[in-house]
């Protein structure tokens, strides 16, 4: 499938990365981050809650500063990259979060819904489009929808007038022939741009992004340093070390996104790139990557197995937002070895 493009790269370090520090970012990692990747040609840099504007909360983790702030330090130490920032479906509004972000300097936004509920991020992205601002629809948790269901639901992202459709595998439980399959058909059905944004959990983040460059995504959505939620992201430096032994175009140059993570991304807080055992389980299981510190923490308090809080989650097909089930799986799981005392 002879489908390549020249690859752009957008750098979720400062949303995504939010994840891994319990949203504790704070300005000065911003304005050194900034000042480091601006040399990096990304094609944006996306800052803001991991789980997108507005969902700064006890229950999702509160920012360490405001989030109309951290964009706005962003724009400041941006010379050359667009500011781009994340946006939830029932977290983040026009009103509150969409409009305050365009005046802090936001110019790329991606708005993000569970993959069957496209129709639930219209609004925004016409909005965006007829203000004249890029916009990406995001589609979480692709494995749990099959590639026609997907290709129906970025058909309507489409016709909102997006730029484009970025393919999120929240849980990393895609395999490379799933991502064949999936960007495959996107391809093959749509007229703008695929993105695809691999999570780590099995150990293929990058493996899954070559895969759906091959196959006719144009855009990778990952992170410095892999840095992110639970097992993290695509590590960037790796996948273009990759496209560039394979003579593969990018705009993206390698030195100047390594010496950022070890300038930066090094040195925030404490931050392990190891792919831990509960991680593993939750690509297995099917379940997203935010929910790695909860269950683990959850699982702690009820003294039961995290993984198995992971396998339970994923019979029950447990997606980004129902924290509520961890607690409810864990107290089942606590009653049940209680009996078998």
């Amino acid at each position: 499938m002879s489908v390549l493009k020249k690859i752009r790269f957008m750098d979720s370090t400062l949303r995504d990365g939010s994840h891994a520090v319990g949203q504790r970012i704070l300005p000065e990692h911003i304005s050194a981050y900034c000042q480091a990747i601006d040399q990096a040609g990304m094609h944006s840099v996306i800052v803001g809650h991991g789980n997108g504007l507005g969902a700064s909360s006890v229950q999702m983790g509160l920012c360490a500063m405001d989030e109309m702030d951290m964009l706005s330090v962003a724009a400041d130490n941006l010379k050359r990259t667009p500011l781009g920032t994340f946006v939830t479906i029932g977290f983040g509004t026009i009103r509150d979060q969409i409009v305050p972000a365009m005046r802090a300097g936001a110019q790329t936004f991606c708005i993000a819904a569970h993959c069957t509920e496209a129709d639930t991020m219209r609004k925004h992205v016409e909005y965006l489009s007829h203000v004249g601002r890029e916009v990406y629809g995001v589609l979480m948790n692709i494995h749990l929808a099959s590639p026609e269901k997907l290709l129906e639901q970025a058909g309507m992202i489409q016709s909102y007038g997006a730029d484009g459709i970025i393919l999120m595998d929240s849980a990393g439980a895609s395999t490379p022939e799933d991502v064949k399959a999936v960007v495959g058909t996107l391809y093959d059905g749509l007229e703008m741009e695929i993105g695809f944004h691999p999570h780590n959990n099995l150990g293929l983040a990058v493996s899954n992004a070559y895969t759906a460059i091959l196959n006719g995504a144009s855009i990778i959505d990952g992170t410095v340093g892999g840095f992110g939620a639970g097992a993290g992201n695509c590590q960037l430096e790796a996948l273009l070390a990759l496209l560039m032994k394979e003579g593969i175009q990018t705009g993206a140059k390698l030195y100047p996104i390594l010496d950022a993570e070890k300038a930066v991304i090094e040195g925030m807080l404490e931050y392990g790139k190891a792919i831990e055992g509960t991680c593993v389980v939750s690509g297995y299981a099917g379940v997203v990557s935010t929910f790695k510190n909860r269950v683990e923490q959850v699982a702690s308090d009820y003294q039961v197995d995290a993984r198995d809080i992971f396998v339970e989650l994923g019979k029950r097909g447990a997606i980004a937002g129902q924290d509520d089930l961890i607690l409810e799986v864990a107290q089942m799981l606590s009653r049940e070895k209680y009996r078998g005392r």
